[in-house]
């Protein structure tokens, strides 16, 4: 299995790092993506790779949330973080119009501008999408060779299908687990192809609600995303093995992952 998508730059996993990615790896995890979200934390998420370097790749890029921050220097900075070697995917970017942290005008430039730089140099995007209101898929339309992936996919049946439309991945997270709100998630991912689906945990958040016991942390991590991958296989009536392995290729395809 690959985890596509995990913050592990967060301070929750500060004081045992090392005890989280044995875990992952006792759970037949064989790969973590670490997530950027700012020039900061992508420089951190390198760092982390150079230390577990073949178990640890990352993102670099700017989330929305950030994006009020934004200047040319800053993607001239993030221009020269992502040719690190470990760098997959410009990213997490996007637009997030439900909490407005930043400026809609400043994040749908930060977006744009990261796109750019993911055609540029000829890395996919890791994408970033809440309440956008169509914004983002008139934005990604114009960048129509950009392959991309929806992290954290938790819209509508409607929306999957015009990701889809555009060739992009989707990111199955632990909502899909969620008894309360992934109710309508568990019955669109039949709709997703196989070569089009990916994993993820987006630790340390979206503790798959299937666990049982919960540890008493809430704290997700890479080792719990065989629980994405079971409620995935349940809700698509496939095996979990067969999840596993179209993730795993899904996963080296698009990030180029050895």
């Amino acid at each position: 299995m690959i985890d596509i998508g995990a913050n592990l730059t967060d301070k929750v996993f500060q004081d045992d790092l090392q005890e989280v990615l044995t875990r992952a790896q006792q759970a037949n995890v064989n790969h973590v993506i670490v997530t950027g979200t700012d020039l900061k934390h992508s420089r951190f998420a390198i760092e982390l790779c150079n230390q577990y370097s073949g178990f640890l790749s990352c993102t670099a890029g700017i989330h929305p949330h950030n994006a009020k921050d934004v200047e040319n220097k800053s993607i001239q900075q993030l221009t020269r973080i992502a040719q690190d070697e470990h760098v997959v995917a410009i990213g997490e970017t996007g637009l997030d119009f439900y909490r407005n942290f930043s400026p809609r005008a400043k994040q749908i430039l930060a977006f744009e501008s990261q796109l750019q730089l993911a055609a540029e140099l000829n890395l996919p995007t890791f994408i970033h999408d809440r309440d956008s209101d169509g914004e983002l898929l008139a934005i990604l339309k114009n960048f129509s060779n950009i392959q991309a992936v929806i992290h954290c996919f938790t819209g509508s049946a409607q929306l999957l299908r015009e990701y889809l439309d555009l060739g992009l991945y989707i990111g199955i997270t632990g909502w899909i687990c969620d008894e309360r709100r992934g109710t309508e998630l568990f019955r669109s991912v039949t709709a997703i192809p196989d070569d089009r689906i990916l994993v993820e945990t987006d630790s340390p958040y979206l503790l798959p609600r299937t666990m049982k016991p919960r540890p008493r942390s809430r704290r997700n991590e890479p080792a719990f995303l065989g629980y994405v991958c079971a409620a995935l296989a349940q809700a698509r009536a496939q095996s979990v093995e067969h999840i596993q392995q179209i993730t795993t290729q899904n996963a080296k395809t698009l990030f180029g992952i050895d």
